[in-house]
């Protein structure tokens, strides 16, 4: 359908919608049935049966099975079941790992979904964006992502940004009338708007016209839905570390075989033995299990009211060394409370805190008390909030700053804001730049320009002043009063906006800049924004983990200061610097002060990404928040963008790593925590997988090199293999964060996996691993009348006992009395189960047949407990 070429009446009609009702809710559930949620198509996930036997499809898992079969052909029959019993065992394991980490994967997907603004049964709500049907009347808004295709019934400075879909990155203007034309470029369909397109500025209201894979978008699903998935820096470290792996475990099997062919051991057990031994060493189940840290980690940050958009932010997380922050929402509580008015050359007080009923303390006189209601009643009208009737009062929606203001007018007179003599002609948006907002009324047929916003910036376009009921010029000795009240409001923490004024004689085709200069300044409003009490022990939790954190805001350099000496942000020689002083500053020298500065005031989204770009050319790891349309580009360009769940526009989501659900500093320090957490955690498994892998290696090299029989059997090695690997590793995983984690200095971004000493404790353990197990085997060997499945059977429980009592020591990165050796009780109920599965093994006549071992007496066990410690006593006991 052209859609462009026909007129909202008919659209509306043909949907059986209207712009005053939308939709019933009785329609929606029809439609929803009728055409499905509006979503687009997604990869076809491999179903529960696929991932199964992906798990098939490593290279040395195929060797083995192929070798197995000839194990079959030649005999061994019952040593070919158990080899493939225990693969298919492994295989499970990797498949359910595989399967929860999709499943949750999915579910962070779903919380980051946008939501749309919707006309139902006559009231507006809020609703996910996949319940948006045809004919639904949606509101937008700058900064709202367009959630699906839709004909534009009114607009007011409408811009719509469609580089999603024609990859034009220039917003192109949207209006409401009729294109009459046959084939129209999508570009060129100024009163539509798009799915994943992305409005820019200005506001209007839509009919859907198209939802899902019916969108425009839609019809480019498939190239979407094909584009490769992007590996995470961590992801390709693992993917290089598994090649490097496969390597040396094929080089070192190679050489085990090879010798213990020469020594006449029989060909096809030392090529069994070697691919088990292959098999067993190459951790490939690192992969799996590193993505289900990663999601388990995710669902925590979820639970702690932060959403990861993608991946690789956890692990740049853990690097972050500078945060910078908004001051409004999310250092203080967002619950804006207008306290002061000034006007008429007054203060007057207000008081009543975050409700509708108060009092304007001072007595005013007639005029003022006019001059009063026309300070509320405008800037109630100049802005962005709405007076909602519900059954048990009336309650205010909207921009916290508009809704403090709404209040204050509420307590005056609820009547200021239900004027409805007052009409709104004309409406010119906040924006970041400008610093202001403003509207055309039509006041007792009077037109009046309303202008409201920073009050340093409106005081130099005013000219006049109102006083007393009158208007006069604003000279100098007025100005310089008014200048110094700002500074006094600001002092004291206030967040001060000026309302001006200016009459007009008319309003066809009036232009902003037409509305906003030769002003008359009628007042100002101050209103306090009280710091979150969470957020200063979240600052003092950032100077112990060697993290900065800088205040950016759009206030006052007074107000900025004022707040960030109660949070401890701005020590006694800090340095502020406001956004006039900013672009004054080249780049190298904003780079030079950085070292000194924590607090950036009065300033720009553009000169937030010049502070990003100057922190990072000086090494920092910057994390930075941002909720406007305008932030964009520097939540990108940031390691770590973090946008606002709440206030936070779709398009500052869209381009953030991070999104917090509570708006809330603290938030971003936890996930920081969190983020460390998670990767010392991989670090931990990693540790305990590899050492564990060398001493496998390393006791079959060491039997092969002084000649005597294999110590471990295939089916030995593949159980070790399932014992040791997958439950400890994976609960390693889930190992609590130790108590010094943000005592620590952030690692850096590049930091390789082995750093910090962590391939020397690999080697150093899985050498002892290796050893112990050796020496076992050698004195039973010996010592028991040459019994060789009395002595395999000893190195077999040596070295995993020996694994498993290693697991533990992996838990601390100095002493093992560091830190209570079971206060992670996944992993105590993981080496039990190991344990377990070890006692049928040694205990239960027919297995013992399978895996070739024979029953242990008490002072065997005393012996492999010994043997198994020595790692753990040489290195775990000791600071290193």
């Amino acid at each position: 359908m052209k859609w462009y070429a026909e007129t909202v009446p008919d659209i509306l009609k043909n949907f059986g919608s209207q712009v005053d009702t939308g939709l019933s809710n009785g329609i929606v559930k029809k439609r929803l049935k009728q055409f499905g949620e509006n979503q687009l198509a997604e990869p076809k996930r491999q179903l529960g049966i696929a991932l199964f036997f992906k798990q098939f499809k490593d290279f040395m898992v195929i060797v083995l099975l192929i070798a197995t079969f000839i194990a079959a052909y030649l005999g061994e029959v019952i040593d070919a079941i158990v080899i493939v019993i225990i693969v298919l065992i492994n295989s499970l394991l990797g498949f359910l790992q595989e399967q929860r980490a999709e499943k949750s994967l999915a579910k962070l997907k779903q919380m980051a979904n946008p939501v749309a603004n919707v006309r139902r049964d006559g009231q507006w709500v809020t609703i996910p964006s996949n319940e948006v049907v045809i004919g639904d009347i949606v509101r937008l808004k700058s900064g709202d992502r367009v959630v699906a295709d839709m004909r534009i019934i009114n607009s007011t400075h409408l811009s719509i940004e469609e580089s999603a879909i024609t990859g034009e990155t220039l917003p192109i203007a949207k209006t409401s009338e009729v294109i009459r034309q046959e084939q129209l470029n999508i570009g060129d369909q100024t009163n539509m708007a798009f799915m994943s397109s992305l409005v820019t500025t200005g506001h209007g209201i839509g009919v859907v016209v198209a939802t899902g894979m019916d969108t425009m978008v839609g019809q480019i699903a498939d190239l979407i839905v094909q584009s490769p998935k992007q590996k995470t820096p961590l992801e390709k470290r693992l993917q290089y570390l598994g090649k490097f792996l496969i390597f040396i475990s094929i080089l070192l099997t190679s050489l085990v075989v090879a010798i213990g062919i020469w020594q006449g051991q029989p060909a096809y057990q030392m090529f069994l033995s070697g691919i088990s031994l292959a098999v067993a060493v190459i951790p490939e189940g690192l992969p799996a299990i590193v993505t289900v840290v990663l999601s388990l980690g995710v669902q925590r940050m979820i639970k702690k009211k932060a959403i990861v958009r993608k991946l690789n932010a956890v692990e740049t997380l853990g690097s972050t060394s500078v945060i910078c922050s908004d001051k409004t929402g999310t250092l203080t509580e967002n619950r804006m409370t207008v306290v002061d008015l000034y006007l008429n050359q007054r203060h007057f007080e207000v008081s009543g805190g975050y409700r509708l009923t108060g009092l304007i303390t001072q007595t005013a006189n007639q005029t003022e008390s006019k001059m009063l209601d026309r300070l509320l009643s405008y800037s109630s009208i100049c802005g962005n909030a709405d007076l909602i009737d519900k059954p048990d009062g009336p309650i205010i929606e909207g921009d916290p700053t508009e809704v403090a203001i709404m209040m204050a007018a509420a307590k005056k007179d609820l009547n200021l804001i239900r004027n409805e003599q007052i009409n709104k002609i004309i409406d010119f948006p906040f924006d970041s730049t400008r610093k202001r907002m403003s509207v055309v009324i039509k006041d007792n047929n009077q037109y009046i320009g309303i202008v409201k916003g920073a009050p340093d910036l409106l005081l130099q376009r005013a000219n006049q002043i109102e006083e007393n009921g009158q208007v006069i010029k604003l000279d100098q000795k007025r100005r310089q009063r008014i200048e110094a009240e700002i500074k006094s409001m600001t002092q004291k923490a206030y967040r001060t906006i000026a309302l001006c004024i200016k009459p007009l004689q008319k309003v066809d085709q009036i232009k902003v800049e037409q509305v906003e200069q030769d002003l008359i300044f009628v007042g100002l409003i101050g209103m306090v924004d009280p710091p979150r009490p969470e957020a200063k022990q979240a600052i003092e939790q950032c100077k112990l983990a060697g993290i900065k954190t800088i205040m950016i805001t759009g206030d006052h350099a007074e107000t900025a200061s004022a707040i960030a000496k109660e949070l401890m942000i701005l020590p006694a020689n800090g340095q502020v610097i406001t956004g006039e002083k900013l672009d004054q500053m080249s780049d190298e020298h904003l780079a030079q002060q950085l070292d000194h500065t924590y607090v950036f005031a009065r300033v720009t989204p553009r000169d937030k990404l010049r502070i990003v770009q100057a922190l990072q050319s000086n090494g920092h790891v910057v994390a930075m928040t941002g909720d406007g349309v305008n932030d964009a580009p520097a939540l990108k360009t940031s390691d770590i963008g973090v946008s606002m769940g709440k206030a936070g526009t779709d398009v500052a989501k869209e381009a953030s790593d991070l999104i917090l659900l509570d708006d809330n500093f603290a938030t971003v320090v936890g996930a920081v925590e969190e983020g460390r957490h998670i990767y010392e955690n991989i670090r931990k498994f990693i540790r305990y997988l590899l050492a564990s892998n060398v001493g496998e290696i390393l006791v079959m090299l060491f039997a092969m090199i002084v000649g005597l029989p294999l110590p471990l059997l295939p089916v030995q090695i593949l159980w070790v293999n399932l014992v040791t690997d997958g439950l400890p590793a994976l609960a390693l995983g889930m190992d609590q964060s130790e108590k010094d984690l943000m005592e620590q200095a952030p690692r850096p971004l590049k930091e390789g996996i082995f750093a910090r000493g962590l391939g020397f404790k690999i080697i150093s353990r899985g050498f002892l691993i290796g050893m112990v197990s050796f020496i076992a085997f050698v004195i039973a060997y010996q010592n028991g009348a040459q019994s060789l499945p009395y002595a395999r059977t000893i190195a077999f429980m040596t070295l995993v006992i020996a694994q498993l009592i290693h697991v533990f020591d992996c838990r601390n990165h100095r002493s093992i009395f560091d830190r209570h050796p079971f206060g992670n009780r996944y992993l105590v109920v993981a080496v039990l189960s190991s344990v377990a599965l070890l006692i049928p093994v040694i205990y239960i006549t027919p297995i013992q047949t399978i895996f070739y071992t024979v029953a242990l007496t008490g002072k065997d066990w005393l012996t492999i407990l010994v043997f198994s410690s020595i790692p753990t006593i040489i290195f775990g006991f000791t600071k290193r």
